[in-house]
């Protein structure tokens, strides 16, 4: 039965990567399909789907900054979204109720703006993914959203605990005391040093202390992974623990894709109106990008945000499965929004993939809902006088820099798009400014400056190295080119677009060889 699953989930899984579709759509699929085919469902799944999710909200933790909850950009365009498409959502259903005489649609008001509610909320598994797929968890539009998506969490928790009447114990105020265990978990994770224990340390951290606490005094278990994550994030082996989890929490989230994908066996009837209420996803990614938008963030980062939020939500399942225990859904309205979610997914995945491309083909459209005044943090940098520069300041591009800075009397400068980094480099005196490589209107600016001697692309995702080096192109940027590979493929991809590269596993071997000879030459003339 578990080989079976596993045997759909991998099959359609790699038939929607072939023709350009993520993976996750394909999961699905394959709990459609195994659905369908009248197969037992694994008493095991749900606890693997609610394990994969309680991990990726703790590892978004790990990378999250709270200051930045308290930004007008997060906090009040999530909460005018999710009053303006709820009114939307509430008239469609209303205008459908009385045009369309068909018994699915015949439920109370009350459950009308319940489902709108429900229907503003945006998927944090299937953003997250993106963002990870893309390598832009970390960038500006990515920590807006994902603040935005975080603060949807903390409506989701308020509105259960009134619709469910469990209101939070006399305990929970003890959760406001979490920060005081900041040095003790330190001391556990520094124990537990860089194997095995490491990745255990994370289960632990994730679902004994955050999960298990938050569920003991009243609020959701969810919350406390996420927030324990947080209480980690200024660890130095924060993003070691976060790669360490990171296999492990992408074979969970496999469980919740097929999960979603296994609610029921939809109708002909049901279908229609899932298909109709996907088909108002451009409308409401359109609301966050209106609503984004008047916050000063420039056109690129607003349509960035609302393309990744461009979803229907997983609470969404919570919630009909509530609607139906209360009585105030019938038991289709589950199979309804478990179709919702999954078309969502699959419509809004093919748009985040080419999301850089929808930016581009459509900018004049954007410009129109443009803020006069920019928002500070979200300004294009001014690459000043350097003449080299060296994009992605990980530990490759830390070498790098530090390599090259002599040879170029200091005029290098170094683009980072994660601000803790860039504050890092700053403060180890290198010449550090945030910038994302895949940021288009970065490269066009650049290319009404002077030439660059040298651009060194050091980014760790093959895919953003590519994107950036087309863009360096295709504006115009004269300068040699170079960069980082780590596959044969890579070199390959890199080599038609006449780029060199350094193959990172192959180059280190030779590096080491050549550190052998020089140490064994120099010990051959001591003397003995």
């Amino acid at each position: 039965m578990v080989v079976t699953l596993v045997g759909f989930a991998f099959l359609f899984g790699l038939a929607l990567n072939r023709i350009g579709l993520p993976p996750m759509v394909g999961f699905l699929l394959a709990g459609f399909a195994y659905n369908m085919a009248g197969l037992e469902h694994p008493a095991e799944l749900s606890t693997i789907a609610d394990l994969g999710v309680t991990l990726l909200l703790f590892t978004i933790g790990l990378k999250l900054d709270i200051k930045a909850l308290v930004n007008a950009e997060v906090w009040g365009a999530s909460l005018a979204h999710i009053v303006f498409s709820t009114a939307l959502f509430a008239g469609v259903l209303w205008l459908a109720h009385e045009i369309f005489p068909v018994g699915i649609l015949d439920i109370s008001p009350l459950a009308m703006l319940i489902v709108a509610f429900v229907l503003s909320f945006s998927s944090t598994v299937f953003a997250v993914k993106t963002f990870e797929d893309k390598g832009d968890l970390t960038t500006f539009y990515g920590k807006v959203a994902i603040g935005i998506l975080v603060m949807q969490d903390i409506f989701a928790v308020i509105f259960l605990a009134i619709a469910e009447g469990k209101y939070p114990s006399a305990w929970a105020p003890l959760v406001l005391f979490l920060p005081f265990l900041r040095k003790p978990l330190f001391k556990l994770l520094e124990a537990a040093g860089h194997g095995e224990l490491l990745v255990l340390s994370g289960l632990f951290f994730a679902l004994g202390v955050g999960y298990e606490l938050f569920t003991l005094v009243g609020l959701k278990g969810d919350l406390g992974a996420l927030v324990l994550g947080a209480l980690l994030a200024s660890h130095p082996k924060a993003a070691e623990l976060s790669k360490s989890l990171f296999s492990f929490k992408e074979l969970m989230l496999v469980g919740f894709f097929l999960s979603v994908g296994m609610e029921g066996l939809p109708t002909i009837e049901l279908l229609w109106v899932a298909a109709i209420i996907c088909l108002l996803l451009p409308l409401k990614t359109f609301l966050y990008y209106a609503v984004i938008s008047r916050f000063g963030l420039r056109t690129r980062t607003s349509v960035m945000v609302s393309l990744s939020l461009g979803s229907y939500s997983e609470f969404g399942l919570i919630v009909a499965a509530l609607g139906v225990e209360q009585g105030w859904l019938p038991i289709e309205w589950l199979l309804i929004m478990a179709l919702c979610i999954s078309l969502s997914f699959a419509v809004a995945a093919p748009f985040n993939r080419q999301s850089e491309r929808v930016y581009t083909r459509l900018k004049p459209f954007w410009a129109l809902c443009q803020a006069r005044r920019t928002n500070p943090r979200d300004t294009l940098m001014d690459t000043g006088s350097a003449r080299v520069l060296v994009v992605g300041m990980g530990r490759v591009g830390s070498g790098a820099y530090d390599d090259l800075a002599p040879f170029f009397d200091g005029h290098v400068l170094g683009i980072e798009h994660d601000p803790a980094r860039v504050d890092w480099h700053r403060a180890q005196g290198r010449n550090v400014l945030l910038g994302d490589a895949s940021d288009s209107d970065f490269w066009l600016k650049l290319s009404t400056g002077r030439a660059m001697e040298l651009i060194v692309l050091a980014m760790p995702s093959h895919h953003t190295n590519v994107y950036a080096a087309h863009q360096i192109r295709n504006v115009g940027i004269k300068g040699v080119i170079v960069a980082v590979a780590k596959y044969g493929a890579e070199v390959g991809e890199l080599s038609e677009l006449e780029i060199p590269s350094f193959n990172m596993y192959s180059e280190a071997g030779a590096g080491l060889a050549r550190r052998a000879l020089e140490v064994l030459h120099a010990a051959r003339k001591v003397p003995d």
